[in-house]
């Protein structure tokens, strides 16, 4: 068996590893590279021959670990996309928004060009299309946890659930090495324990080889019971100030998990009544997805929804489709919520409630997702004093506030826990989908306390497997 790290290898973006196993040759992910340092990667040749690819497995549909999937397919990918079906049905949202926005982006730096005479440094192209996108979507095959899924002679995948975000996995695939069976687990993103909305991730008594996260593998979110006292905290402040509340959030999970908080802490009288803008399309829609799919959600979900209380919709939340209604946004008198995609700023409509607020210092941006670096956002959290949004340079003035307990990935200590249920070490463990220096030191802690096999692989490195 053969492993290769095509992204999110000492980075935490670019989700992609190609396998070779028993004559399959499998790709699990296939995501966008989103840090500005590597997004050229996006437009490089694909390091595998797309038409040698005989199946994609994918973990989740976020944009970082499915993103480039119609590109894959426009290069000459005619396998199948095996996914749970939540998996599918977002990742058609999210692939479709991302066509859009790349579209809606290229036509506005074409017309900023021409207004500059200029031109950039590389022709003013989308990565895909929507058509791109449509010749994707047949390709998916739906599946349940659980339940294998034969991909050749002697290989399977299994789905389990990761509790990351609605429909995410890790993968558990079983092939033959030199007449052996071998167990290979993928982690995808692992979500936290005893989130709202989602069940907690699936746990493993034994693997041979382990590839897994590291988002957070060098510190400890805050301590969960404080998220309400946090949000709350920081939304009378800005209320009380006169500003508004601009979230850059993500479409897919962080926007309804914000949603069930704002729910309780409404009914819980604990913020005042303001409009709270849901400023996402696409996130709208997730909204629809979770709906169809409540059998997914957890037991505290289900008992608010038995007691007539869906967490998703409730009094003062307008959620905002058309372009026209997202510019109303801005005539509302007084304070207001505003949540828009994407979480990371580098795209969508969060950029024009950014250039909106970001000068007033009684507004407040409120992060609630990790920031890769080189974003947007990131250099808005880190405290950048001008920033650049739309070409223009805009002197950053209000206030920036940062909430970590919604992050949608496992901390240091969940990280150790899910490692912690395998009765033996496994052969190896590879540590991905972190930041160099994170995904290092995670590597070191496990190494001296545990004495396994760890390796953090660098881009396009091959693993042999035994």
């Amino acid at each position: 068996m053969k492993l290769q790290f095509l992204g999110a290898s000492r980075q935490v973006t670019g989700s992609r590893y190609y396998l070779e196993a028993d004559g399959a040759r499998l790709m699990v992910d296939c995501g966008m590279f989103q840090e500005r340092q590597y997004q050229e990667r996006n437009w490089q040749p694909p390091p595998v021959d797309p038409r040698q690819i005989q199946a994609v497995l994918l973990t989740h549909a976020h944009l970082d670990h499915c993103g480039l999937l119609p590109r894959l397919v426009h290069q000459g990918f005619r396998g199948k996309i095996h996914s749970t079906g939540p998996t599918a049905d977002l990742a058609e949202l999210i692939l479709r928004d991302s066509a859009e926005i790349q579209a809606e982006d290229v036509a506005y730096k074409k017309k900023r060009h021409r207004r500059e005479g200029r031109t950039g440094k590389r022709p003013t192209i989308p990565l895909y299309t929507i058509d791109d996108v449509e010749r994707t979507l047949p390709r998916f095959e739906r599946t349940g946890y659980g339940q294998p899924v034969k991909l050749g002679e002697g290989v399977d995948v299994t789905f389990h659930d990761a509790g990351h975000i609605l429909g995410s996995s890790v993968l558990e695939l079983t092939a033959r090495s030199n007449g052996q069976a071998r167990r290979l687990l993928f982690s995808g993103d692992l979500g936290q324990w005893n989130r709202p909305l989602l069940r907690d991730p699936t746990t493993f008594e034994e693997a041979d080889y382990v590839v897994m996260e590291s988002t957070y593998g060098d510190r400890e979110h805050k301590p969960e019971a404080d998220v309400e006292t946090q949000l709350a905290t920081i939304i009378n402040e800005t209320v009380q100030a006169g500003g508004n509340v601009v979230i850059p959030t993500f479409a897919v999970e962080r926007a309804q998990e914000l949603m069930y908080y704002l729910s309780q802490l409404l009914r819980n009288n604990r913020i005042p009544q303001v409009p709270i803008f849901l400023d996402s399309p696409m996130a709208v829609s997730v909204v629809d997805v979770f709906s169809r799919y409540r059998d997914e959600l957890d037991h505290e979900t289900w008992q608010r929804i038995r007691a007539g209380d869906w967490p998703l919709r409730f009094p003062g939340l307008k959620l905002t489709g058309s372009v026209e209604e997202s510019k109303a946004i801005n005539e509302v008198a007084g304070s207001s919520i505003i949540m828009a995609t994407s979480g990371m700023c580098n795209a969508g409509r969060i950029k024009f409630h950014l250039r909106r607020n970001i000068g007033r210092p009684e507004s407040t941006i409120l992060f609630v997702g990790f920031q890769v670096p080189g974003t947007l956002g990131r250099q808005i959290l880190e405290g950048e004093r001008e920033v650049r949004i739309h070409g223009t340079l805009y002197l950053a003035r209000a206030r920036i506030a940062q909430i970590h307990g919604f992050s949608g990935h496992a901390d240091r200590s969940g990280l150790l826990r899910w490692l912690g249920s395998f009765r033996r070490p496994p052969e190896h463990l590879f540590l991905t989908h972190g930041e160099e220096s994170v995904s290092l030191a995670l590597a070191e802690q496990v190494k001296t306390e545990r004495q396994w096999n760890v390796t953090v692989p660098e881009y396009q490195q091959v693993a042999a497997l035994a």
